[in-house]
């Protein structure tokens, strides 16, 4: 009770200091009941109705020019459905359709399912493990708190789609469809976190009463155990060997049956190793350009690679997309997706609403500011499919396979202006073969070191 009265004292004094006073109150709603009638209907208008239904701006609502003079062939178009696996399907996008280009159109679609049950696996290994390094650290560390914080998740970058199919291989679809637990992740997920924390906590002890490394290492794999069966009963289980034919567009089967262990299925439809063949660009401007990043812990398995990027002007971004795209090469990228979007037409453009003008006010920040205060980053991983160009060779638009279903926007596809394309997009992975001389010497320097608490990197999916 003493505390209570204390605290309600103390109240006043802080106000004072730096909170709503009443004589700032007042001001405030004076300068409210300025508008009269006009900003009273106004407010009804906005109150009863979708805002981006009153911003949309008419100026910028003609007919959508869907030509593009470069596009690459078109492929079916996936569906995440209710999941945070953008980054995975984007990725196999990419290898399903350089396969099609190396055999001369023969299609194959991936499992996601079979990656996903791998990479839930491999990020609870992680979790675990970064439980036992950080051990001796209290709970209130960023570092211990970066992995009870966040134990499990479905997001992802283009390293855990290379890292993992090196790993485990990959699967046709038809052998490992998904389950109602792929569609919808948050629930298994939130169940598999709650469990990786109560184990988290006992390898903390372990560490904490000087158990040895082996003791801690058969207690991690007893826990793996269990992860590894709630993601059967969840995921499915996945296939050790499964035989497959390849098949042309049309479905019909143009080579001969047979039998492949995961591995050697990825060697036959993809290669031999994927890492080493791209560069991952992104567009920071918060940070200096020609410049090598990393971010720390921001991967998908305990022994894989972290998200590594040269940071790059976007002239020199769309001149190595414009390149490979003219090659026939669709390309992972990703943006901020959900800024100034027109789902119904599937089309971003920085002038579809004028949100300025409904609330008389300015939206002013630039993308560096918008990336350092949070208000903008790194959300939604899609496709870069084709480009528009200008008689000078300048990017006018570009289009992107999202996966959101066939039903979506241009036929699940994407359109963005460039002007949108330069505001909102973040990364790029690009085939070595079109990275510049002066991105690939960026490309050898020393990483500057990045948090996975940056702005730009909080809300990657």
């Amino acid at each position: 009770m003493v505390l209570a009265v204390a605290m309600v004292l103390a109240l006043p004094s802080a106000a004072a200091g730096g909170g709503i006073s009443e004589k700032m109150l007042k001001k405030i709603r004076k300068e409210q009941q300025q508008g009269g009638a006009a900003e009273r209907a106004l407010q009804n208008a906005i109150a009863a109705n979708n805002i981006d239904l009153l911003a949309k701006d008419s100026r910028n609502a003609r007919q959508l020019d869907t030509h593009f003079s470069v596009e690459t062939p078109v492929q079916s178009i996936t569906d995440q459905q209710h999941s945070g696996r953008c980054w995975m399907f984007s990725g196999l996008n990419v290898l399903r359709a350089d396969y099609a280009r190396r055999t001369d159109s023969l299609r194959v679609d991936f499992s996601h399912a079979y990656l996903f049950f791998y990479d839930q696996l491999e990020k609870a290994n992680l979790m675990l493990q970064g439980a036992v390094d950080t051990g001796t650290l209290p709970m209130d560390h960023e570092r211990v708190r970066f992995f009870f914080q966040h134990p499990i998740n479905d997001g992802g970058t283009f390293c855990g789609v290379a890292d993992l199919a090196e790993k485990y291989g990959l699967c046709p679809r038809e052998v490992m469809p998904e389950s109602y637990s792929t569609d919808n992740t948050t629930l298994m997920a939130r169940l598999i976190s709650s469990k990786l924390r109560e184990y988290g906590l006992q390898l903390r002890d372990m560490v904490a009463k000087k158990k040895s490394q082996g003791a801690i290492e058969s207690a991690k794999t007893r826990m793996l155990t269990q992860i590894y069966r709630m993601l059967v009963l969840t995921v499915g289980e996945p296939p050790q060997q499964f035989s497959w034919a390849p098949t042309n567009k049309a479905g019909e089967q143009v080579g001969e049956r047979r039998d492949y262990t995961p591995q050697q299925f990825f060697r036959e439809v993809v290669g031999s190793g994927l890492n080493g063949t791209f560069v991952m660009v992104m567009n920071d401007p918060r940070r200096p350009y020609y410049q090598t990043y990393e971010v720390q812990w921001d991967r998908h398995s305990y022994d894989g690679h972290n998200w590594r990027y040269v940071n790059l002007p976007m002239d020199d971004i769309e001149q190595m997309a414009i390149a490979a795209l003219k090659d026939g090469r669709k390309m992972y990228s990703s943006y901020d997706v959900g800024k100034q979007l027109d789902r119904k037409r599937g089309y971003a453009d920085t002038e579809n609403f004028d949100y300025g003008s409904l609330f008389d006010t300015t939206f002013g920040m630039d993308k560096a500011q918008r990336i350092a205060t949070f208000d903008s980053g790194s959300t939604h991983a899609m496709t870069l499919t084709a480009v528009d160009l200008d008689k000078q060779g300048r990017a006018l638009k570009w289009k992107v396979e999202n996966s959101w279903g066939a039903d979506w926007g241009q036929k699940g596809c994407l359109i963005m202006s460039d002007r949108w394309f330069r505001e909102y997009m973040f990364r790029l992975v690009v085939p070595r073969e079109y990275a510049t001389a002066k991105v690939l010497e960026a490309e050898q320097k020393q990483p500057v070191m990045v948090m996975p608490e940056d702005p730009l990197f909080a809300a990657d999916e």
